[in-house]
């Protein structure tokens, strides 16, 4: 890269491409969170369970760390946690990371993510798996992180939905509906979920 064109880099004269945000990821060491959003704009297309494993082992989760790769390109945190929650059926391993993304990278630009998921009707879901996150960090005895992660379901609750919705699980059979109605915990009744995930069953705490 030329001097001249670094300098207008930096005084805002050009825009910084995904490619260049990459590479200055690699080169400075700085964390993901420091990755603009990508300007695709929602729906995004369904991802695989291994894209979703890959991109979480890549951001350091514990659970696939088996799957890490120095030719990974690193993604911003909050679009990873979009795309999961965004996911009709995810199995129970990925699932289980997202309160760990979300309390590892908890300097997101939640307003960023927030917006995204009003679009896409996944504040629910989001406030959820805030909700457990912040419960671990009070666990801990974090109080930066339960304190932001506290305000964050504040924010997420002036838009709850009412209708019922699945926490990434579409296909659920009717038995198990009609079980976790009355027997889901209160954080997933209030945020209309049918879900069995508690902080109790979350493995690993960032």
């Amino acid at each position: 890269m030329s001097q001249p064109y670094l300098a207008m880099l930096e005084r805002g004269r050009r825009r910084l491409t995904p490619e260049l945000a990459l590479r200055a990821v690699r080169v400075y060491d700085v964390p993901p969170t420091a990755l603009p959003p990508s300007q695709r704009q929602s729906p995004r297309p369904p991802l695989t369970a291994a894209t979703l494993a890959k991109d979480l082992a890549g951001l350091g989760y514990p659970g696939f760390a088996y799957l890490r790769s120095r030719h990974w390109k690193p993604k911003n945190p909050g679009e990873v946690l979009l795309a999961a929650l965004a996911q009709d059926d995810l199995e129970p391993r990925l699932v289980e990371a997202l309160p760990w993304l979300v309390l590892r990278y908890w300097t997101l630009d939640w307003n960023w993510v927030v917006q995204e998921a009003k679009v896409r009707d996944l504040q629910n879901r989001l406030g959820f798996v805030v909700g457990l996150a912040c419960r671990l960090a009070e666990r801990a005895r974090d109080e930066r992180r339960a304190r932001t992660l506290t305000n964050l379901e504040r924010e997420l609750e002036r838009s709850r939905l009412v209708r019922e919705d699945t926490l990434c699980r579409a296909s659920l059979p009717e038995p198990e509906r009609r079980w976790l109605m009355e027997h889901r915990s209160e954080d997933a009744r209030h945020w209309n979920l049918l879900t069995d995930w508690t902080a109790d069953a979350v493995r690993y705490i960032a």
